[in-house]
């Protein structure tokens, strides 16, 4: 006698359907990757939904076009860096060359994790130039992020009672050139970039005396 269990069929499970926010917060992870390995003129709608493992309907559903991906990936990004800085001057106790360093150091280690950022950012940065568009996304998302650096660096000289060493717009500018352009030397030497040589150079310009 046999005591093998009958197979009984019934539906299959129905698959659950990821939330639209998490669809998108998907996409825009592997445009970032696909950008910037690629180019974004190199790449195609269909590279990046198949790098999230989606469908390009997915990219149209929630972008509606290839430009307006790009558009939402600058947002993003600038987003992010802005984020990133604030947090790592969050310590109300610290004083203004302990959060210089500290925004320093951590600039620097979200480079090293997120290579590919950098390079986006390139790519980005060479679209805009050749275009010679100065009101598009990513020149406009750049303004937007000088501006919030800038008040970010006046309230924290104001909360140390000190005297700036040069506007705070020219800092934020000089910030955000230093971000950029330590990352990309770390990238091709980075025996010539120490982890802490740009949180060194932060301090050094805002005065504080402790730097060694």
């Amino acid at each position: 006698m046999s005591t093998v269990t009958p197979h009984t069929s019934g539906p299959a499970p129905e698959r659950r359907r990821p939330p639209r926010e998490e669809v998108r917060r998907a996409l825009l992870d592997a445009a970032a990757q696909v950008f910037a390995r690629q180019g974004v003129d190199g790449a195609s709608v269909g590279d990046v939904a198949a790098a999230a493992g989606f469908t390009k309907g997915a990219v149209y559903s929630n972008f509606g076009s290839k430009d307006d991906l790009v558009a939402a990936l600058v947002e993003d990004r600038v987003s992010a860096y802005l984020e990133l800085g604030l947090a790592a001057v969050s310590d109300t106790d610290a004083s203004l060359g302990d959060k210089a360093r500290a925004l320093g150091d951590r600039l620097t280690r979200a480079a090293d994790e997120q290579r590919d950022w950098q390079l986006l950012f390139l790519e980005l940065w060479q679209r805009a130039v050749r275009s010679g568009t100065v009101d598009g996304a990513f020149a406009q998302r750049r303004r937007e992020l000088h501006a919030a650096v800038t008040d970010a660096v006046a309230a924290h000289l104001d909360e140390a009672g000190m005297t700036p060493p040069l506007p705070p717009a020219e800092l934020a500018t000089l910030l955000i050139a230093l971000s950029n352009g330590l990352a990309l030397e770390r990238q091709v030497d980075p025996a010539h970039v120490p982890d802490d040589l740009f949180g060194r150079v932060l301090a050094l310009v805002v005065g504080s005396p402790e730097v060694i």
